[in-house]
């Protein structure tokens, strides 16, 4: 032992506490290695455990007809297991899948997005049922893992479709139910149910203060009933043929008596009823009928129309005085007609003055009934009358219109401000010398013609100046002055105002005509009139006179000197034609016969021109007198149309005379009606062409017989047609031969001499009918002008 040191003994220390730590570590290697293996083994059995598990749930995840989606965390994307094949419309791309909003009904997948959100941030599970836009119902459960949200879409069978639709409709029937029971229980008028045995079984809050109830439930409960025995009773009768009631029944209130409109609707599992209470509504109605009577009747007595028409426009009021304004007949307005029909009718009657674009103006008026403010508009009626219109809306539609005659009101302005202009304007640039005194005998007003007329200096005249002043200056420039009676007439008493009108020399030698007036505020008014030019008027007047006198008596004599001196050589001239023309007088060649027709032609024609001018003559001097006696109308037609037959033969023109509608006969001067007709003819056989036929009617239109000439000529223009009744107006315009132009002019003297018209309707295409229209019995005829 001593042979060791004390290095010797560390170092075998040293290594025996080495070798006793590698045994330590060795046997505590020896037994973790153990206790790791079986942990191993106890690891690898729970794995196949797990995976077996993870097998099963693919598998269950994986069955058909089952999609399961499951979200592991808020940042990753959710997996989607599992089909539904057996659900046509469910799209299996992952992304369409999520998009419900694509394939489901808009109410299912906002319900399956707003439990989704629900369940991933609060844990909330839910079960819905949801539909398919393709009408597929499908059951989606929600739950909530350790870490997962789950949501699976499980297709149903047809038995469990039926029961989660109709779990869907129940659902929503007692939405609807509750939500109608809320919004019945929040009225303000009672409300109630009553079971099949007929008790209350709800009410709302305005049955129970209507029974004097606090609550509905006590009413129900102690069975308040809001309506009477008898009420009812009724509705009980009724509901055996009807299960609607409808009527307007009373009850008691608070001890009032108040109406109801009452509807009660009964099945066989109950009744529902509803009570309006219009007590109020009732009052105010009667109030208003009675308001609308009152205001009817104060309408009635204004001057000023009034009509009402409602949103339709149709007329539902108007006054006395509108139905005067516009001479509607009673049941004309009374069948209540539109503002359109109205406005029309009143056009068409001509009552409003035509417009430049009527349809424009009707849609401006009417405009009011989409107006909120007043309108107001002037009518300028073709009578002469201004007519005030303002249309006022009313606020449940339509509008009132009132019509203001304002003619009168703007007459008396006219006529005053006439007035004014008469004394501040017209009196100062009037020959007439006018001076108006009050009763002071001093000058209220004059012109300057009356200083001119009297030579009054400025001095002299003016307003204020007493008459004794004017008569001292007056006096001078007349030898015999009338003044005195005039300061008398001025300042004297009531006896003594007349009016007084005389004439005055003055000494240059005018002469004044003049006139006293009293007026009715105590004045007095002197007119002068220098009548010095007047004298010489009248006496070149009178000469005048005197030579218009003196032609007249020469146009008279002309006219009986024409009827002998110029018809006689001519009635010669037609005769000895005639004469030439017998086989007795001895043979003549070709050339004289010729020559002999046309002298007889010639002949007629110009006696007939003389017989016309005659005719006109004799009615330009006033001496034409109608021998008015009864015509047969169809002998004077037929015998007239003879004497035309030869010229229209000659032109092949046909004549065609229709009587259906003329009268047997009536009162006219036969001859005078003859050459009518005869002129009208032959103005329309010149003008028709060859091969067409002239039109002769007559006719009885109310009090007049009416004749009318068509023909299928030219027609006339514009510019001749306004000549046509003008003398020695000769118009070719497409006709044979070139007249005197005197046959329109004799028709229209002579029509117009019966009473009667003459009218021409033509035009180019069209041809000519002129028309002649007699009074049927004349009281007599018109004087020849």
């Amino acid at each position: 032992m001593g042979g060791f040191g004390a290095f010797e003994v560390i170092q075998f220390a040293t290594f025996a506490g080495v070798l006793g730590a590698a045994l330590v570590s060795a046997v505590w290697l020896i037994r973790e290695r153990g206790r790791i293996a079986s942990e191993n083994l106890q690891l690898r059995e729970r794995i196949a455990e797990l995976n077996a598990a993870v097998q099963r749930s693919d598998a269950l995840a994986s069955v058909r007809d089952q999609r399961t989606v499951v979200w592991s965390s808020e940042h990753r994307r959710p997996e989607i297991l599992g089909s539904l094949p057996a659900a046509p419309g469910v799209p299996d791309e992952r992304g369409a899948f999520l998009a419900f909003g694509r394939w489901l009904s808009a109410g299912s997948a906002t319900a399956i997005e707003n439990a989704i959100s629900a369940l991933r941030n609060a844990g909330e599970p839910f079960d819905l049922v949801a539909e398919t836009r393709s009408g597929i119902v499908l059951e989606v459960q929600g739950r909530k893992a350790a870490s997962h949200s789950i949501v699976r879409f499980q297709s149903l069978t047809e038995r469990q479709r039926e029961h989660a639709r109709l779990r869907a409709e129940h659902a929503a029937v007692t939405a609807d139910h509750d939500l109608v029971l809320k919004l019945l229980d929040s009225l303000e008028m009672p409300f109630w149910l009553r079971d099949a045995a007929g008790r209350l079984q709800h009410a709302n809050e305005a049955f129970a203060i209507a029974v004097e109830a606090e609550t509905p439930g006590q009413a129900v409960a102690e069975g308040r009933e809001l309506l009477g025995t008898q009420v009812r009773e009724a509705v009980a009768r009724h509901h055996a043929t009807d299960p609607v009631y409808q009527q307007t029944v009373s009850a008691v209130i608070g001890g009032d008596r108040r109406l109801f409109a009452l509807t009660d609707v009964a099945t066989k599992f109950g009744a529902a009823g509803l009570a309006v209470d219009r007590s109020e509504i009732e009052t105010l109605r009667g109030e208003f009928e009675r308001m609308m009577r009152s205001h009817s009747e104060t309408l009635d007595q204004l001057n000023t129309a009034v009509a009402t028409f409602d949103a339709e426009q149709k007329l539902r009021f108007f006054n006395q005085a509108f139905q005067k304004l516009w001479q509607f007949e009673p049941g004309f307005l009374e069948s209540a007609p539109d503002n359109t029909l109205m406005l029309d009718r009143l056009r068409s009657a001509g009552k409003l003055a035509e417009q430049p674009e009527w349809r424009r103006w009707k849609e401006n008026l009417l405009s009011a009934y989409r107006s909120v403010d007043p309108q107001e508009h002037w009518w300028h009626l073709p009578d002469g009358r201004t007519i005030r219109v303002v249309g006022n809306p009313s606020p449940r539609g339509g509008v009132t219109w009132v019509f203001e005659n304002l003619t009168e009101r703007f007459d008396l302005e006219s006529r005053y401000n006439t007035a004014v202009r008469v004394q501040g304007e017209t009196l100062d640039n009037l020959a007439e010398g006018v001076a108006v005194f009050g009763p002071d005998g001093r000058v209220r007003l004059f012109n300057p013609a009356f200083a001119r007329l009297w030579r009054l200096g400025n001095d002299e005249i003016g307003v204020g100046i007493h008459i004794a002043v004017i008569r001292k200056a007056c006096e001078r420039a007349c030898a015999k002055s009338p003044w005195p009676d005039f300061v008398a007439a001025v300042t004297g008493f009531d006896e003594e105002r007349r009016e007084t009108h005389g004439k005055v020399e003055l000494v240059e030698g005018s002469i004044l005509s003049y006139a006293v007036i009293p007026l009715p505020n105590g004045q007095v008014m002197t007119t002068f009139v220098d009548v010095t030019d007047s004298v010489n008027f009248e006496r070149a007047l009178q000469e005048k006179n005197e030579a218009l006198q003196k032609a007249d008596q020469l146009k008279n004599d002309f006219v009986q000197h024409v009827s002998y001196e110029l018809r006689s050589p001519l009635t010669n001239i037609i005769g000895f034609t005639e004469l030439l023309e017998q086989p007795d007088t001895g043979p003549m060649n070709p050339r004289q016969e010729e020559y002999l027709d046309h002298i007889a032609s010639s002949s007629s024609v110009l006696l007939t021109i003389v017989n016309d001018i005659l005719d006109l003559a004799t009615v330009d001097a006033g001496i034409m007198e109608l021998e008015i006696g009864e015509v047969p109308v169809a002998r004077t037609v037929h015998e007239t149309a003879e004497l035309v037959a030869e010229k229209l033969r000659e032109h092949d023109i046909a004549l065609k005379i229709d009587l259906a509608a003329a009268p047997a006969a009536f009162q006219a001067d036969e001859q005078r009606l003859r050459q009518i007709l005869f002129n009208l003819l032959s103005n329309a056989a010149n003008y028709a062409p060859e091969h067409s036929t002239i039109v002769l009617s007559c006719r009885q239109a109310d009090d007049r017989i009416e004749f009318v000439v068509h023909d299928d000529g030219p027609g006339m223009p514009p510019e001749i047609l306004d000549a046509a009744f003008k003398r020695f107006e000769p118009r070719a315009n497409g006709g044979r031969k070139r007249g005197a132009g005197l046959g329109l002019a004799i028709v229209k003297s002579f029509v117009e001499l019966h009473g009667g018209t003459v009218e021409i309707d033509t035009g180019r295409s069209r041809g000519t009918t002129v028309i002649c229209r007699f009074p049927a019995a004349p009281r007599e005829a018109k004087a020849a002008e």
